[in-house]
């Protein structure tokens, strides 16, 4: 059984910084790629970044130059370090890992605001 918690979200003022952590469960597991999806009110889940078991990285186009997505093999955590949001990166932040099959986690709510 694969779990993943996630942790770091909450309420940040425009330009500040956050900082998001997803552990996935499982001594000796190994994962392939890993990453974050969020969803916005009344939008669709939407990919964020992802980083390969050999550390490649994808951003969307949104957050590219502001985001910065890390792994650490040996704990199967993936970080997400968020720079200078904005209101509209408000939105419930979804970590995944694959192993076979795609697993999420519970999800955590980002807001940007004054």
């Amino acid at each position: 059984q694969v779990h993943l918690v996630e942790s770091g979200g909450g309420l940040v003022q425009p330009g500040g910084s956050l900082g998001l952590s997803c552990a996935a469960s499982g001594r000796g597991f190994s994962y392939g790629t890993m990453g974050w999806y969020r969803q916005a009110p009344g939008k669709e889940r939407e990919l964020v970044a992802s980083i390969t078991s050999g550390g490649s990285t994808n951003y969307a186009d949104p957050v590219k130059g502001r985001f910065t997505i890390s792994r650490d093999n040996a704990k199967n955590t993936v970080y997400l370090q968020m720079n200078s949001l904005k209101p509209e990166d408000t939105a419930v932040y979804y970590c995944y890992a694959v192993r076979l099959s795609q697993y999420w986690g519970q999800g955590t709510q980002v807001t940007v605001s004054s």
